[in-house]
């Protein structure tokens, strides 16, 4: 089942601050920065191509 917008948002932006005090304790290159970095990057490139109905898009936006 596909993620709403303001689901995928808000992940987004976890996953975001997550990555951000990863770098912040560890460095840029520390392989947990890294990993968090890939799962950003996934979380963006699917809520960049997804489909979304407009079912699918929370009140808020």
């Amino acid at each position: 089942m596909m993620k709403s917008f303001f689901h995928l948002s808000i992940e987004i932006e976890e996953k975001r601050e997550e990555m951000i005090q990863l770098a912040k304790g560890f460095g840029l290159s520390n392989t947990k920065t890294i990993k968090a970095s890939q799962e950003l990057d996934i979380l963006i490139n699917i809520f960049n191509i997804a489909p979304f109905t407009d079912a699918q898009y929370s009140e808020e936006y």
